[in-house]
């Protein structure tokens, strides 16, 4: 069953990569997830490469959503922090790869912001997400 109804107006054009708005179904708790970098669990970013970071940090989103009883599927909202969208947008391809492998064709509504600095000096990108899960069993 599906977690969200998306919501992408006409007048808007056709989303790619992204869904404009995402409507959780009734009856579920919305679960928001902290930044995700790509540290270490001693807490340091020991990886340099912005594709290998972005796959750390978006399979650490994941866990938490699974640990609360939902999946990638489950997500409807994320947002990105990159150090350069230039350089982002140089590995859009590579990006997608990794998107696929934890993501599947999911893609919740999300903004991409680019950002001076984030907390451990040699993170490229963190990602936040809010996921809305829901108990069918019951």
């Amino acid at each position: 069953m599906s977690t969200y109804e998306r919501i992408n107006p006409e007048e808007l054009g056709a989303p790619r990569g992204w869904t404009n708005g995402m409507l959780a179904k009734a009856g579920g708790r919305i679960l928001f997830v902290a930044g995700q970098d790509a540290s270490e669990p001693e807490g340091q970013v020991t990886e340099a490469d912005l594709v290998e970071q972005f796959g750390i940090a978006l399979e650490k989103c994941v866990t938490v959503v699974r640990e609360a009883g939902g999946g990638p599927e489950d997500i409807g909202r994320m947002t990105l922090y990159v150090t350069s969208v230039e350089a982002y947008r140089a590995r859009r391809g590579e990006i997608k790869d990794v998107w696929r492998a934890h993501m599947g064709k999911h893609y919740p509504a999300m903004a991409l912001v680019e950002v001076m600095g984030l907390m451990d000096p040699m993170a490229l990108v963190e990602i936040e997400v809010t996921a809305v899960i829901h108990d069918y069993g019951s």
